[in-house]
């Protein structure tokens, strides 16, 4: 993942794994607070981006259970997905901060 940028789904999909293991439902879950409601990911594409994270050892499996006669498939941070986040959250921070010196030089100039 490191030769492309990452989506905002996988951004938030590695997010939501930072502090726990999560179940698939449980990580749409959390992608939706940690937007605050703004993205709500649909389970096929959830899968699909678990899928592409996991090809790339960004996330990998954790453990399976089953609840109520149905499997859970329980998904955890790898170090490589960790190390990958940071590295996004990080050229993320640079963008906003050019944009916001940008716009601060702007505005300084009397641009409107």
């Amino acid at each position: 993942m490191s030769t492309r940028t990452m989506t905002e789904p996988a951004f938030l999909v590695l997010t939501a794994l930072v502090d726990q293991s999560r179940h698939g439902y449980g990580v749409v879950q959390e992608v939706e607070r940690l937007s605050e409601g703004r993205v709500r990911l649909k389970i096929g594409t959830l899968y699909g981006v678990l899928d592409r994270l996991a090809a790339d050892e960004l996330v990998a499996l954790d453990r399976e259970e089953v609840q109520q006669g149905r499997l859970r498939r329980y998904y955890r941070l790898t170090e490589s997905g960790a190390r990958a986040l940071e590295a996004e959250a990080t050229r993320l921070a640079g963008n906003v901060t050019s944009a916001r010196e940008r716009l601060r030089a702007r505005h300084a100039g009397g641009m409107a």
